[in-house]
């Protein structure tokens, strides 16, 4: 069985079917911070589904009490902008699709799990340029 470069997991399926690929290394995002989306038992929240971050959706986020804009450096984080892809909680995205504040999402990054919450229309109808 093949192995990832980072944390040697098995590499993950995206919700297309085939194998799973980076979502983001500037910032390095994943639940794993490996820069992939794929999750484990240990991912709570199912950061799934890579998604691009727009104005409307980081106001939309931090509406809700998860401010992803402001650094955070004694964690490592910088604080996202627009255009950076990050791995969010898919039951995130989907609240924020039923708000009509839901980002593009690149489809080969989001791990199949994302199915779970979200359906492959509502991600496809979202679908980020490739």
């Amino acid at each position: 069985m093949p192995f990832d470069e980072a944390g040697g997991r098995p590499p993950g399926r995206n919700v297309l079917g085939g194998r799973l690929h980076s979502c983001a290394s500037t910032p390095l995002t994943g639940f794993y911070r490996n820069g992939c989306c794929n999750t484990g038992p240990e991912d709570f929240g199912s950061h799934t589904v890579c998604a691009v971050m727009t104005a409307t959706f980081l106001r939309f986020s931090a509406g809700q009490g998860n401010d992803l804009s402001t650094p955070r450096p004694e964690f490592g984080f910088p604080g996202l902008q627009p255009g950076d892809r990050w791995c969010l909680c898919a039951p995130r995205w989907q609240e924020a699709l039923l708000a009509g504040s839901a980002p593009m999402v690149a489809l080969e990054a989001t791990e199949e799990s994302a199915l779970a919450y979200c359906s492959l229309e509502d991600l496809q109808s979202h679908a980020a340029p490739c």
